[in-house]
């Protein structure tokens, strides 16, 4: 008898953040299928505030450069487990729609013919910005934002500085990154990067497009970080020697 999978986005890593969907999910699986960023740290929170799950938890996470269970692996697995007759989570960071192979999961499992649920979740592109205090529109400020990886092509981004872009999994590549949107948004364009949202690294740096790739090496910005890219950036309710090295009063101008 087959079983079927439930995909779950686990949010930026805040189980508060969590939906209740996700978490009655969770609570009647017999397995989970977690990844690293975001689904770990769900789990861990739920456990030490009491909730109990009787689920198996089968860790897939990828660290950078390192993906000990390939993509195709993942998807036979999810295949395996439902064909056992499993009711399978496969527990996805942020959403699993959002630069999160969701969908392809969703394909390859319902080509094999078992059933799929998708369970939306916040993606960290909105969610880690608000907790900097950064709104991706503003009124007279931005009416629009783009998210994009560090990983795309970012030389055709539409808009100005007022045309908000957010760049996930970008801090390997954020010189170049800053390079390219310097030629249309300028190099005092504001910049902020949020280390570790929900985490507890949690940490905000804040500069231009010209300043930005040497002030994130002084401070050693690591992943995994959402950055913030547009004159948004002069909202941040971080504003101090601690969390941002640009005075926020200098990028409004």
């Amino acid at each position: 008898m087959t079983g079927r999978v439930t995909l779950v986005g686990a949010g930026p890593g805040d189980a508060g953040l969590l939906t209740l969907h996700g978490l009655r999910a969770l609570q009647r699986a017999d397995v989970i299928v977690a990844d690293r960023l975001g689904a770990r740290s769900v789990l861990a929170q739920l456990a030490a505030d009491g909730v109990a799950l009787a689920a198996e938890v089968i860790d897939v996470g990828k660290l950078p450069g390192h993906h000990p269970v390939p993509q195709d692996g993942i998807n036979a697995l999810l295949v395996q487990l439902a064909n056992e007759g499993r009711d399978v989570v496969r527990l996805k960071g942020g959403d699993p729609f959002i630069f999160g192979r969701g969908r392809e999961e969703q394909l390859f499992c319902e080509a094999a013919g078992v059933p799929v649920d998708v369970v939306p979740g916040i993606t960290s592109a909105i969610a880690v910005p608000a907790v900097a205090g950064i709104p991706l529109t503003h009124i007279g400020i931005a009416t629009a934002f783009t998210v994009v990886t560090g990983h795309d092509q970012i030389e055709e981004l539409p808009g100005g500085r007022d045309h908000t872009v957010v760049l996930l999994m970008g801090v390997t590549t954020l010189g170049h990154s800053a390079h390219v949107l310097a030629a249309t948004r300028g190099v005092d364009c504001p910049v902020a990067i949020i280390e570790d949202g929900y985490g507890e690294r949690q940490r905000v740096t804040i500069g231009t497009l010209g300043t930005i790739a040497g002030v994130a090496a002084t401070r050693q910005v690591r992943s995994p970080a959402v950055i913030v890219i547009g004159d948004v950036v002069t909202l941040c309710a971080h504003d101090g020697p601690e969390s941002a090295l640009t005075p926020l009063a200098e990028l409004a101008g």
